[in-house]
């Protein structure tokens, strides 16, 4: 289940998406995820997984990578499922007990449901097309203008990226912590939901110290290479919008305009 999470990783490629410019790819995916709440039926829906499923397609990453993503967030999903199900009031189908199920309680629930689905894919979409020194080139310049005002930029860059590139070595410590408890005769797997959490907390002091150890090794490993930030930081390759961020920004724009002609006027 640890391994199984995608969020941070990076899978090479020379797709359309890949060689699109940082910029647009961020953008472009806040756009999207604000369109998600946009969407308030099935064709709104349908029009969203339709631009999504391209979008993967162009992208060339497998959708077994993909959807390996949304396992370790499969009881979120359940559990946001049944709460929608069960709190929304409406017309009554079932009656369980004091529970109620609702006819606009299934429709809220499925809406939610498949809303937290695309919005997992969709951002995991970003980190895997994306090299973690161009993602951080891409949120340094799109938060550049807001220097004036005081804002750091440069740093909140890296530490965004920084938090996002160790997700996968963090999951993996926590992987290896997991396994070597088991060897000692730890039990994760058995029990009830609360004593399965309870069986965790060993993990925790170690998992802490080793955090610890990664980051004195990167801040180590950056002082040795004389690192200051973006004082006169310069780069081999600057980042030059090209043709295809245009066409990529158009579709954007046009996707939209689909959404909100569908949910508010049509």
């Amino acid at each position: 289940m640890i391994r199984d999470i995608t969020l941070g990783q990076y899978y090479p490629g020379d797709s359309k998406i890949h060689r699109l410019d940082p910029r647009t790819k961020i953008i472009c995916t806040f756009a999207y995820i604000i369109s998600l709440f946009l969407v308030r039926d099935f064709l709104g829906f349908a029009i969203t997984v339709a631009f999504l499923g391209f979008t993967i397609f162009l992208s060339k990453v497998p959708l077994r990578f993909i959807f390996k993503g949304l396992k370790p967030i499969f009881f979120i999903i359940i559990f946001t499922f049944t709460v929608n199900m069960f709190m929304t009031k409406g017309e009554t189908l079932v009656e369980i007990w004091f529970l109620t199920i609702t006819r606009e309680g299934l429709y809220n629930a499925f809406f939610m449901g498949l809303r937290l689905v695309l919005l997992i894919i969709g951002s995991s979409l970003l980190t895997l097309t994306t090299k973690p020194i161009n993602l951080t080139d891409g949120i340094e310049r799109l938060l550049s203008p807001f220097r004036r005002i005081g804002v750091p930029a440069h740093e909140l860059a890296m530490m965004m990226t920084i938090a996002l590139r160790f997700i996968p070595t963090l999951l993996e410590e926590t992987d290896k912590i997991m396994k070597a408890q088991m060897a000692r005769g730890a039990d994760f797997e058995t029990g009830n939901l609360l004593r399965r959490a309870k069986s965790l907390i060993p993990l925790l002091v170690p998992l802490f110290i080793s955090a610890f150890r990664i980051a004195q090794d990167l801040a180590m490993a950056m002082e040795a290479r004389c690192y200051r930030g973006g004082d006169a930081r310069t780069r081999m390759n600057a980042m030059r919008l090209h043709w295809r961020d245009g066409v990529a920004s158009f579709a954007m724009i046009s996707f939209i305009a689909v959404i909100l002609l569908q949910a508010y006027v049509l």
